[in-house]
């Protein structure tokens, strides 16, 4: 599956993604700046925080009370589209999805 990284400067990365793995274990092995994913994934910090472009955002699935409270200690902006890339899983229904890496 396709996925786009929309960096803070307007560049655009875009990767080919295996199915089953998270986004931010995708955005690590792609060098996307500013997605750090120093937690390895385990919902115990902020540092792979995307904002998730458009309609895409239905397809992500809800978003998880602990997922909610780690987001308040997001860098950069957080609003109603923003995720932790952690906690979204590539699949089928995803592919072609747009993640915008805040600044």
């Amino acid at each position: 599956m396709k996925v786009t990284w929309v960096l803070p400067g307007g560049e655009e990365v875009v990767a080919d993604v295996t199915e089953g793995i998270n986004l931010m274990e995708a955005a690590v092995a792609h060098n996307i700046g500013g997605i750090q994913g120093e937690c390895g994934g385990s919902l115990s910090c902020a540092t792979c925080h995307v904002h998730v472009e458009g309609d895409w955002l239905g397809k992500t699935g809800e978003k998880g009370d602990f997922e909610d409270v780690m987001l308040d200690m997001a860098d950069g902006k957080v609003t109603d589209a923003s995720r932790l890339s952690c906690q979204i899983t590539a699949s089928r229904d995803l592919d072609g999805i747009r993640l915008i890496v805040p600044a």
